[in-house]
């Protein structure tokens, strides 16, 4: 897969590689552990009026990447299928207001990002 999430002292790393990073036209996204609100896993329907800047969107294949926003909040999108997504809500980021991407084993991977939160305390 084309994502990949890793950590440093003070981040979680969304890593995005080939078509998903210039579709998204992102390489990587960080997220400081200080401005993560909440890590779960749920499935996501894209509003039909989000505004791309900058970004990718074909909703009838329900392929989204890049930035996205809708209703005075910033949204991080990285998926291609209707499947369980792993949602990080941001509060404090400098840009964003919500994370959601597509990433095998998303349940582990939001295991892994909590984890990582309750050792950065």
């Amino acid at each position: 897969m084309a994502r990949e999430v890793q950590f440093d002292d003070e981040n979680v790393i969304l890593k995005l590689s080939g078509v998903n990073a210039i579709s998204a036209l992102k390489l990587n996204l960080k997220m400081p552990f200080e401005t993560i609100k909440s890590v779960y896993v749920d499935s996501f329907d894209a509003p039909r009026w989000m505004l791309r800047m900058p970004g990718t969107s074909i909703s009838a294949l329900n392929i989204f990447e890049g930035s996205f926003k809708y209703a005075n909040k910033w949204y991080f999108l990285s998926y291609e299928k209707k499947v369980p997504l792993v949602i990080i809500e941001l509060d404090g980021h400098e840009r964003y207001d919500y994370v959601i991407f597509e990433i095998d084993k998303p349940t582990n991977i939001a295991f892994e990002i909590r984890k990582h939160l309750l050792a950065s305390d």
